[in-house]
């Protein structure tokens, strides 16, 4: 019988797809309704107690002053419709030229990228197009909390490679690595430096997760949006090793190098054939967004004069101090923290504290040092063994101003009295 099926059977499977991005990100009650996330949870609790919010990752300050008045003159100059559907040329022409300078990677701007609404954006338009039911996607555990949800949306099925904490900070065992790869993985996405643990994948561990996508015809796919924030640990773009630049996606945005995370301007580069497919998802998501901020973000990555590349070298320099003050704290209140080489997170072992249990010390920090954080947990499969392994294991922010960053390490080192 021709003509549309019955709305109650295409209601079923909406709520199927829900009841998998719910499942996948461990939002699923027992008795099937949908609770809200931590970070909600969290943040509620910061307002209600007036703790310093350490669980949310974004500045409290922004970023440099000449960028923002590159959006206030594009919106003065009428750049207020929509901007082109890849991008405005001037906003991809500096990426083109920001790989070119920063990692020697040649990029064609008119076909091989793709200016997105913030990197999650790009994220979720990769994953949706490249991947579907039948096949793998790839992650690293802990993982950023979008993949999970995403790779539910496009059916595909999520497999990880746990990263170990250890001394000197988490890393990969190539054992590890080797047995996430089957002959279904389509995709693996590979985020470095790395939220939520602040790890910066070695050359050597990339080119092992390289070595088995080439071996499998994997797509490479990398979040890199905190590229320009590392202390003294080099960061290495998966397209520039051996034999991937033909098979990898690169992601990264303005939001966190610049310290405009509402702006939302993301970016993707790489083979135009992978760009046409991610575009061809992402003109059906937002379309395009942004439009001032893109001229505004292209005039910063041009940085003609030098001010962007003095703004973030400042921001990493001061970022390092800010990470050596919440260690400090952490260290002196008895958790037990890895630190890390890049991003603006922290994460620290409450075990010590005698809180098996992560979620409850964030419970009860806003009481005991007047601080919110996020539980390693939020950022793993829900019940699965790298969870059960860092379940004791809290995220802190420190990208926030000195002053309020003191305040909450004044907190934190009274835990220990």
């Amino acid at each position: 019988m021709g003509g549309r099926r019955p709305a109650r059977h295409n209601g079923a499977m909406r709520e199927r797809r829900w009841q998998d991005v719910a499942r996948a990100t461990g939002l699923t009650r027992a008795d099937g309704t949908v609770a809200a996330t931590i970070f909600a949870e969290m943040s509620a609790l910061a307002t209600r107690t007036g703790a310093v919010n350490l669980g949310q990752g974004f500045p409290d300050v922004d970023g440099p002053a000449h960028v923002r008045d590159a959006a206030v003159a594009a919106i003065l100059a009428g750049h207020n419709q929509y901007p082109p559907g890849p991008g405005v040329p001037a906003l991809r022409e500096a990426v083109a030229a920001h790989q070119r300078r920063h990692y020697d990677l040649e990029v064609d701007p008119e076909t091989e990228v793709l200016v997105t609404a913030g990197a999650t954006e790009a994220i979720a338009a990769a994953v949706l197009a490249l991947a579907g039911p039948g096949d793998e996607v790839i992650t690293l555990e802990p993982f950023y909390d979008s993949y999970a949800a995403t790779i539910a949306l496009a059916g595909a099925a999520h497999r990880t490679i746990p990263l170990r904490p250890g001394p000197g900070g988490f890393h990969l065992d190539p054992d590890d690595v080797a047995a996430a790869f089957t002959d279904r993985t389509r995709l693996v996405l590979v985020n470095s430096p790395h939220n939520p643990t602040g790890t910066v994948l070695t050359r050597e561990e990339l080119t092992v997760i390289g070595e088995h996508a080439r071996a499998r015809d994997a797509v490479v796919v990398t979040d890199e949006v905190y590229e320009h924030l590392t202390y003294g640990a080099e960061h290495v773009p998966m397209a520039t090793l051996p034999g991937l630049a033909d098979r990898t996606l690169t992601i990264s945005s303005a939001g966190k190098t610049l310290s405009f995370t509402g702006w939302k301007v993301g970016w993707v580069h790489g083979p135009a054939e992978l760009v046409t497919a991610v575009r061809t998802v992402k003109q059906f998501l937002t379309y395009v967004a942004s439009g001032p901020f893109q001229h505004a973000v292209a005039a910063a990555l041009t940085d003609e004069d030098g001010r962007t590349g003095a703004y973030v070298t400042a921001l990493a320099d001061s970022l390092r101090r800010r990470r050596d003050t919440l260690v400090d704290a952490l260290t002196t209140a008895g958790l037990n923290p890895s630190v890390p080489r890049g991003t603006y997170f922290v994460v620290a072992d409450g075990a010590g504290l005698g809180y098996p249990d992560a979620v409850d010390l964030c419970r009860d920090l806003p009481a005991r040092a007047g601080v919110v954080a996020i539980p390693v947990s939020a950022f793993c499969t829900p019940g699965g063994p790298v969870a059960r392994e860092l379940a004791s294991w809290v995220r802190f922010t420190y990208v926030k101003s000195p002053d309020v960053l003191a305040r909450a390490a004044e907190g934190l080192r009274s835990l220990r009295g």
